[in-house]
């Protein structure tokens, strides 16, 4: 008896698995679900090439990071809230959010629809290959809207979209593809990983002082060129790496 129980616990967490339900703590259920449509898939609809981010919660949230769902994929919603701001939010299990905005769909045909896993530590919801893909495509987006920034004011504390400093345009162009990196230099330097300046990407941060608390970034876009809010007279220009202001630590956050 306690054989067949035990086998019968094991098809179900396997069943369970495969369908790709996460456990959902009811104590952080949101409160305006349809249980009776849910669950259901969306598609996400973005930026071709491009993907969103994945949140840990709609109120007040951060990041998971290394998640990003692609233009185009299927995902199953499990539940639906609206936050502070009046922004629709769907859930794909567990701590796992999204923004409804970015999203087409609501069909109650879900069995060829993926799902985020909640309980994977290394955020392999997709294959390397498409990861990479999606980490080139978010490269391709931070360059061309840091591009779209040239020729604007420099200001103090500027946190934009007509003028910035250095940290509030990092700040600015990163936020548009889902990433929160911080306001200040001395915050910013902290995310990511260290890379050799010999080994720079489109998209890398370049920072400037000490590696530790610097005073000034800037955003690597390639050909060895980077583009940063410079000073007042200058504003935001594109420069290309000098001897003569060499940056002292690279950080990759893509």
């Amino acid at each position: 008896m306690n054989f067949k129980r035990n086998l019968a616990k094991i098809s179900a967490a396997t069943a369970f698995a495969l369908a790709g339900v996460a456990t959902v703590n009811t104590l952080n259920a949101p409160t305006s679900v349809h249980a009776a449509t849910l669950p259901y898939a969306v598609k996400i609809n973005y930026v071709p090439g491009y993907g969103i981010a994945v949140w840990n919660n709609y109120n007040n949230p951060e990041l998971i990071a290394g998640k990003k769902l692609a233009h185009g994929t299927a995902w199953r919603v499990f539940a639906q809230a609206t936050d502070s701001n009046g922004e629709l939010w769907y859930n794909l299990g567990g701590a796992q959010w999204i923004m409804a905005k970015y999203t087409l769909g609501g069909s109650s045909n879900t069995s060829s629809s993926s799902n985020v896993s909640a309980s994977s530590n290394n955020g392999s919801s997709s294959s390397a290959s498409n990861t990479t893909q999606a980490t080139t495509s978010s490269a391709a987006k931070v360059v061309s809207l840091a591009s779209a920034q040239l020729g604007k004011a420099y200001v103090w504390g500027g946190n934009g979209p007509s003028a910035f400093d250095c940290s509030g345009l990092v700040n600015y162009v990163y936020s548009q593809v889902g990433i929160s990196l911080g306001r200040t230099t001395y915050v910013q330097v902290n995310h990511g990983t260290t890379v050799s300046m010999n080994n720079l990407q489109p998209g890398d941060l370049l920072f400037w002082g000490s590696a530790s608390a610097p005073y000034h970034v800037g955003i690597y876009v390639g050909n060895g060129q980077y583009i940063h809010a410079a000073t007042p007279s200058q504003g935001v220009i594109k420069q290309s790496i000098s001897q003569y202001f060499y940056p002292s630590v690279a950080k990759r956050v893509l």
